[in-house]
């Protein structure tokens, strides 16, 4: 259902909307923060929800911020937050002041995606707060940690480029071949060609070396295949004085 936000007063100009903003004195002169609060658990362990948006809704209101959104992810895989882009739409549009999560990982799906949207939130003068790991971007300590990780993460990249070009001079010297494996439609005339002379679709599966899932979903549903069933999440969005429903059941792209 499409979401409507509470009509609250437009908060004075951003930091980030003027030439040479800054994001410390915007916050020095005592603007209500609008704060969105961000949790998340696996279909499994739902019952932490309450208990992870009551305590960010006690640390919000001890700080003097304004709770504008809440945002409830659930969902079954470990890297899976379809609802989280919400929250990183808002920062843009710059409705929200700051984003709250109980503790880090149940934002980021690694170090580097977390370091990648901490820096974007810092470019957009968006704080971040996480309640449990005392990291706190609405304070100059905590955007200097948040940059201190993105140091980090540039070593990972680094690390994982080196171990890429390592493996690959290896497979030379070995004459083994290297690079991506071929894709299952490269396979796809061959498929089409077995099934019309009548070879049944496990058969094709095994001599091509491919999944039946593949074969099922190349030769088409018209000819008796089906796909799998899509992973199902769901979640809410609350603005508010507004609480809507974001999907009963949605596919989930996966990493």
């Amino acid at each position: 259902m499409f979401m409507a936000m509470l009509e609250t007063p437009p908060r004075p100009q951003h930091p980030c909307d003027s030439p040479g903003g800054n994001y410390q004195g915007f916050l020095a002169r005592g603007t209500v923060m609008r704060a969105a609060l961000y949790a998340r658990v696996s279909t499994r362990d739902q019952q932490t929800l309450p208990m992870q948006l009551a305590e960010m809704r006690e640390y919000a209101a001890r700080r003097g911020w304004t709770v504008v959104l809440e945002v409830e992810d659930v969902a079954s895989g470990a890297r899976l937050r379809p609802r989280r882009e919400e929250l990183i739409k808002a920062a843009r549009r710059r409705t929200i002041d700051l984003i709250m999560v109980w503790r880090l990982d149940r934002w980021g799906r690694s170090l580097l995606d977390l370091i990648t949207t901490l820096q974007e939130l810092l470019s957009l003068g968006v704080g971040f707060v996480s309640l449990s790991d005392a990291l706190d971007m609405t304070t100059p300590g905590g955007r200097a940690l948040a940059g201190m990780l993105g140091v980090f993460a540039e070593f990972e990249r680094d690390i994982l480029r080196e171990r890429v070009k390592a493996g690959i001079a290896h497979a030379r010297l070995q004459g083994k071949p290297h690079g991506r494996p071929p894709t299952v439609m490269s396979h796809a005339p061959e498929m089409r060609a077995l099934y019309a002379q009548g070879v049944s679709k496990r058969e094709i599966a095994r001599r091509l070396n491919v999944s039946r899932t593949s074969v099922r979903r190349l030769v088409g549903p018209a000819d008796g295949g089906d796909t799998p069933s899509p992973r199902a999440s769901s979640g809410t969005a609350t603005y508010v004085g507004c609480e809507c429903e974001l999907g009963e059941q949605r596919e989930s792209a996966s990493d």
